[in-house]
């Protein structure tokens, strides 16, 4: 009994200390959880990491709300201050088509009646009302939204405004930044593009030309807004907000003068339309400074409406390089006279003449027996140039092309341009360079050492920009125009152009259709082979790029005129006679105004009114005003594009023509002159085919009509 006793106090008493012992270990785990704990928050209050995750980061993201303050684009000038190009906010249109997005009350916040919907976008857009059904009718039934293509993109807040008055179930935009090009196809290569950058939809950037030249200084610096924020994104009370205030993007002021562009553009789309040539180029420059006052190219787009872009990403004027010519003989009759290898009384045999194992011949095949150098250059004999050469030898005349900077990029400031090439490894190579051929230039090339003899020998860079404007610091860069050189003297310039003259004057030049009457003109026409791939030259007809330069006043240029025109496929006349239909009335426009720094109008004219942006009857109204009729392409209420341009000088009673937003339409043309017609083809990028003299009578699409797929427009001319 005792015993017994004495064991269940043992076991007791075992019990107990069992507990105790498995009570320590518990607290012991527990206060070694509890140091591990702390140690662990206090690494982590400490570092602010859990494993790889920053918890400040983390906490940042969730509640810091960062929005980006987009820099506005700066714009690009003309001359006259009026704009060529600048930034505005556009909208882009979506249709939400699931039934399913409804709002609380069930009320539809999706196209509930696409008929009806349909019907009253397209007074808005460039599709029809079944287009755009189709549109809200996809194939695949699952699709939660769709969008209406290039007619639904770049609407103007008016558009959105009225589109938003219907109350549209499931018609929703969003804002992107869009550039606008009021003057359309004018310069359009030059100008270039800015386009939404990659999945930056926010930001433009520049594409070609001078939007993609000075992107860094036209985009500027974008700012943001900082805030914090609840989980229902209201701003934290007692919390600092950072604001960044964008700086927006330079300005830049070309030498382009919108006058002179503008002529230039309509001369140049009427010789494309008749002679339909693979390509063109024309330029206008001061050779005292270099600057250009306006150029052009075709093919080229209009950066509108974007016709045309797909066949037209190069700068043909920097970027194509091609053998120049007879035009090269300026540089050759230079070089020999500052050598003193010229004697102009000097007889030569003309016909042809053998170099190295090669025949070269003068362009009518026969020649003209033996005549004095004198008349080389009038009458464009090759036979005459390459006589000049050996006189000179092939390293004095090497010397002087490198003067005249051929086979060397010009610097001119837009982008991709290219330096050409001479071909010198052979002796016939060598000799044929001095009438234009075994040489690549770029028609920037050309107008830069023409220029010279415009100058008195002194070379000027061309130049596009004269100044960039920091609207935020209000400072103003000016780029002074630029020497590049003196190839020849100023009395072998004068010589030279007193020999371009009687290209123009004499019986036998090569150039007197360009003669006008009353005017001093130096000239010097052009015919180049065409290089083939295959090796040699192109043995077609036309297969030639026809050219002039030419220098007005003749006694003291002031206007350097070059043109080219690539394989004509309509030539029903000289080569010579179509290029004079664009040079004659170009120059008589520059010689009209006199120097380019003292430019007078005509009492008569008026300075056009720049409408763009503004309401359209607000548009029409300033312009009746002017005394000026108008036509209206478009369903909008905004004008988007005017022709001609702001601040042209022009006559009363002149058609302006209006682009507005909205779906394109046809108007009726009745009464329109070729004029308005050329016009309104180049707003709209529509291909016109004019039959008949006169004024429009008859239009193969109907008034009203939308453009959007009609591919040409038949009108009838009659007196």
């Amino acid at each position: 009994m005792k015993d017994s006793r004495k064991q269940k106090h043992f076991i007791i008493k075992k019990a107990r200390r069992d507990r105790r012992i498995i009570g320590l270990f518990f607290l012991g785990v527990i206060a070694l959880f509890f140091i591990l704990f702390t140690v662990r928050f206090t690494y982590i209050a400490v570092s602010g990491h859990v494993g790889s995750v920053d918890l400040t980061q983390r906490t940042t993201k969730k509640y810091r709300h960062q929005k980006t303050l987009w820099a506005q684009r700066g714009t690009i000038y003309a001359n006259d201050g009026s704009k060529l190009a600048y930034s505005n906010k556009t909208y882009s249109m979506y249709a939400v088509i699931d039934k399913n997005y409804v709002g609380s009350n069930k009320k539809p916040l999706y196209v509930n009646n696409k008929k009806q919907t349909a019907q009253i976008l397209s007074k808005y857009i460039s599709l029809s009302p079944k287009e755009i059904y189709q549109i809200l009718c996809p194939r695949d039934t699952h699709v939660f939204q769709v969008e209406f293509g290039s007619a639904g993109k770049n609407l103007s807040l008016s558009v959105k405004k009225s589109i938003v008055s219907h109350h549209l179930p499931g018609i929703y935009f969003y804002a992107t930044p869009s550039r606008s090009y009021p003057n359309g196809e004018m310069a359009a290569n030059t100008i270039g593009l800015a386009q939404p950058s990659g999945d930056k939809q926010s930001q433009l950037e520049g594409k070609m030309g001078l939007e993609q030249y000075y992107n860094r200084q036209l985009e500027g610096k974008n700012g943001s807004d900082i805030r914090w924020i609840d989980p229902q994104g209201y701003t934290l009370p007692q919390t600092h907000r950072e604001i960044k205030n964008p700086q927006q993007g330079k300005n830049i002021y070309t030498t382009l003068d919108p006058n002179y562009q503008y002529y230039l553009e309509q001369l140049v789309s009427q010789v494309v339309e008749k002679y339909h040539p693979v390509s063109m180029q024309a330029f206008v420059t001061n050779p005292k400074n270099g600057n250009i006052i306006a150029l052009t190219q075709r093919p080229n787009f209009n950066p509108q409406t974007k016709t045309g872009l797909a066949n037209s990403w190069r700068n043909i004027n920097v970027q194509d390089q091609y053998e120049p010519g007879s035009v090269m003989k300026v540089m050759t009759l230079a070089a020999a006279i500052e050598s003193h290898h010229y004697n102009p009384n000097q007889y030569y045999h003309s016909g042809a003449v053998n170099i190295g194992g090669r025949v070269v011949r003068d362009w009518n095949m026969t020649g003209w027996g033996d005549i004095p150098l004198e008349q080389a250059f009038v009458r464009s004999s090759n036979v005459g140039m390459v006589f000049l050469e050996q006189q000179m030898g092939a390293d004095t005349w090497l010397n002087y092309l490198k003067k005249f900077h051929m086979g060397q990029k010009t610097g001119v400031t837009l982008p991709g341009e290219v330096a050409g090439s001479i071909s010198f490894q052979h002796l016939s190579d060598q000799a044929i360079t001095a009438f234009g051929q075994s040489i690549d230039v770029t028609g920037v090339q050309m107008i830069q050492a023409l220029g010279a003899i415009g100058n008195q020998g002194i070379m000027m860079k061309p130049r596009l920009v004269s100044q960039i404007e920091d609207p935020n610091t209000g400072q103003v860069k000016r780029l002074p125009k630029q020497k590049v050189g003196q190839p020849v003297s100023a009395a072998t310039a004068k010589e030279v152009l007193k020999t371009m003259r009687e290209v123009v004057e004499t019986k036998y030049g090569t150039g007197t259709v360009y003669k006008i009457e009353g005017q001093d003109i130096a000239a010097k026409t052009g015919t180049a082979q065409i290089a083939s791939a295959k090796g040699g030259y192109l043995t077609g007809g036309n297969d030639y790029i026809y050219s002039v330069a030419g220098l007005a006043p003749a006694t003291d240029p002031q206007f350097l005129v070059y043109i080219t025109m690539q394989q004509p496929q309509n030539l029903d006349t000289s080569a010579e006679k179509v290029l004079s239909e664009v040079f004659n009335p170009l120059m008589q426009r520059l010689l009209g105004t006199g120097k380019i720094e003292d430019v007078k109008t005509n009492d008569l004219t008026v300075s056009l009114a720049d409408v763009t942006g503004k309401n359209l009857e607000q548009a029409r109204s300033s312009l009746q005003a002017q005394k000026l009729n108008v036509g209206v392409v478009g369903t909008g209420n905004t004008v988007v594009q005017q022709l001609p341009t702001a601040k042209s000088k022009i006559l009363p009673e002149q058609r302006i023509i209006l682009l507005t937003n909205g779906a394109m339409t046809m108007p009726d043309v009745s009464g329109w002159s070729k004029s308005d017609l050329l016009k309104f083809s180049e707003i709209t990028g529509k291909k016109i085919i004019l039959k008949g003299r006169g004024y429009a009578f008859k239009q193969n699409v109907a008034s009203g009509a939308i453009l959007n797929n009609v591919k040409q427009i038949i009108i009838n001319l009659k007196r």
